[in-house]
């Protein structure tokens, strides 16, 4: 007789509750048993064993500046080299959409007329992702071991959006990195028989009540204008010596920045007349040297930013300026929302709260509900 039949052979002398609590205690037998997984662990071991024992002494180490069809450009002492991932590392699970970024430091094996294999990715002590546009399940990587991530803006064309530069700053801060926010083009906030007066006049408020809210926080804000030269020499101090990411809105002016703080020639576009919105002229990201000290990276613009695992409970830990207020709300989980005598709701009425921060703040809270039911 096998064991398992004896088992059920032996049951039918014992009471139902008797039965009920043989069958709990041969499961946590079955749980404990390790058995099954020995050949796994054992296979994973070796696998992690041969990882650290692995020679790199043979291999070259680079950076990546730039990713685009024909290949990974990766730079190792001033030569240019195009690499392409070893088979080993695609073959790696986890949630990543892309395996490297712009900034990675890789060690490639130097193969004939300028080419490479990819072999070894270095860990990363900073990076700037966002979800995946269709799932939301991937995170995908746009810029990694950088310092900061000047968050670019603008005004009036196209218009200024709080919401959007508060998800780049949580993602920036959740990727160990310094939030700077550079506000483009406010020469068209000056009197101009191009503009409508209305919507100039709309676009003027925002900006100030954004410059209060967002200067109240600690955050760098820096005001510019290429055609001007307003605040190109702050913003070019504060890049100095440090590897800065330019990210944005299409049509905000990043690519006529770096040109402005380099010296390069990147390609820019206007702003389509119809919608007020940005065409696309960077289509992949690079990393550009700064004269002297630094790098910055250029990311192509984007129409939303999901940010990557972020939860609804953790939302508030990204608004400080709620924290003396929050303490005081009826309910302790407050989400500052529907619930009644809510502290912080009454401090945005007596604006002891910036306005646009908590109409980003409930709009956010919102988004992540909405992915949270989608998922």
């Amino acid at each position: 007789m096998s064991k398992d039949h004896y088992y059920d052979f032996e049951e039918e002398f014992h009471s139902p509750s008797e039965r009920k609590l043989a069958r709990n205690e041969r499961k946590i037998a079955v749980e404990k048993d390790r058995s099954k997984y020995k050949k796994t662990d054992a296979d994973q071991r070796k696998k992690n064993d041969a990882l650290k024992q692995e020679d790199f002494s043979h291999l070259t180490r680079g950076r990546i500046l730039a990713i685009n069809p024909e290949g990974i450009f990766v730079d190792a002492t001033g030569q240019n080299w195009i690499c392409q991932l070893k088979g080993t590392l695609k073959q790696e699970k986890s949630r990543l959409k892309n395996l490297v970024a712009v900034g990675d430091f890789v060690l490639f094996e130097k193969k004939d007329n300028g080419t490479g294999s990819i072999c070894h990715v270095e860990e990363r002590r900073s990076i700037l992702s966002r979800a995946d546009n269709l799932l939301r399940r991937k995170q995908q990587l746009i810029a990694v071991n950088i310092d900061q991530v000047i968050i670019t803006c603008s005004v009036v064309f196209p218009a200024l959006k709080p919401h959007l530069v508060d998800r780049y700053v949580i993602a920036t801060l959740k990727g160990n990195m310094t939030p700077i926010i550079a506000i483009n083009k406010i020469d068209l906030l000056k009197e101009n028989p191009d503009i409508d007066p209305v919507t100039l006049e709309v676009e003027a408020y925002m900006y100030k009540e954004f410059l209060k809210a967002y200067s109240a926080l600690g955050i760098p804000v820096v005001s510019l204008s290429i055609h001007t030269g307003e605040g190109l020499p702050e913003l070019k101090a504060l890049m100095h010596g440090k590897t800065s990411v330019f990210s944005g809105q299409s049509g905000v002016g990043k690519s006529s920045l770096i040109n402005a703080m380099t010296g390069s020639s990147l390609k820019t576009g206007a702003v389509v007349g119809k919608t007020n919105k940005g065409s696309h002229t960077t289509t992949t990201t690079h990393l550009v040297p700064i004269e002297g000290e630094g790098f910055c990276i250029d990311t192509p613009g984007i129409k939303s930013f999901g940010i990557w695992d972020l939860e609804e409970k953790n939302l508030q830990a990204y608004y400080p300026e709620f924290f003396p207020f929050a303490e005081k709300c009826k309910f302790p989980d407050c989400s500052h929302r529907n619930e009644p005598d809510c502290a912080v709701k009454k401090a945005v009425e007596e604006e002891k709260i910036s306005e646009l921060r908590f109409a980003s703040y409930c709009a956010l809270l919102a988004s992540l509900a909405e992915e949270h039911r989608n998922r």
